[in-house]
This record gives structure tokens, C-alpha cells and sequence, in this order.
């Protein structure tokens, strides 16, 4: 079983950027498709992007050309660069293994 560690999260203001972590544990996090997912009060959790193992990546219309998702396999972890945030994208976020793992989640509030 992969265990996911998220980190990064805080309150920023509109237009700010932050960058959200996944540190993976296990021998096989290279094998794995990653995703990070964001759920909002009130709504259905949300796929936001996607990295495959060889680092292919897509993305929500909604998040395209503002957030990058990457990978470092020699540190198992997978990061979600966050640009031009929006108050919209206030949720918890969460990382996601295609093993079936996730994470704890990490709060983004976008907000003056």
C-alpha cells in the first residue's frame, strides 16, 4: 500500500501562486500514474491533473495554462505548480496514486 503525504497548502491572495507536494512512500512509486484531485465545500471532488510515469500530463479545462503538475521519481514525490490563483480554486486538495491511495489533503483558500 502507497501511503501519500501531502503539503503545501495556505491562504493566499488572487493572482498568488503556491506549489503543492506528495511525497509517496514504497519501492514503486515510478510505476504509477499520479493525479491531484480538489473537492470544495459543498461539491463533488474533482480531478485537477494527471502525470503518468513517463510524465505525460493532462489537465481540467478550468486549471489549464495556470497549473503545472511534475514528478521526481528519485524523491517519489509529485507537485502541482499553482499560478494565477482564483478564488474558485479554493478546496482541499488531494493527491492520488492509480494504485488506489490517497492523501490526507491540503487546504488552498484563494482569497483578499
Amino acid at each position: 500500500q502507497v501511503q501519500l503525504v501531502e503539503s503545501g497548502g495556505d491562504l493566499v491572495q488572487p493572482g498568488g501562486s503556491l506549489r503543492l507536494s506528495c511525497t509517496a512512500s514504497g519501492s514503486i512509486f515510478s510505476l504509477l500514474t499520479m493525479a491531484w484531485y480538489r473537492q470544495a465545500p459543498g461539491k463533488m471532488r474533482e480531478l485537477v491533473a494527471t502525470i503518468s510515469r513517463k510524465g505525460s500530463t493532462n489537465y481540467a479545462d478550468s486549471v489549464r495554462g495556470r497549473f503545472t503538475i511534475s514528478r521526481n521519481n528519485a524523491q517519489d514525490t509529485v507537485y502541482l505548480q499553482m499560478n494565477s490563483l482564483k478564488p474558485e480554486d479554493t478546496a482541499v486538495y488531494y493527491c492520488n496514486a492509480n494504485s488506489g491511495s490517497w492523501g490526507q489533503g491540503t487546504q488552498v483558500t484563494v482569497s483578499s
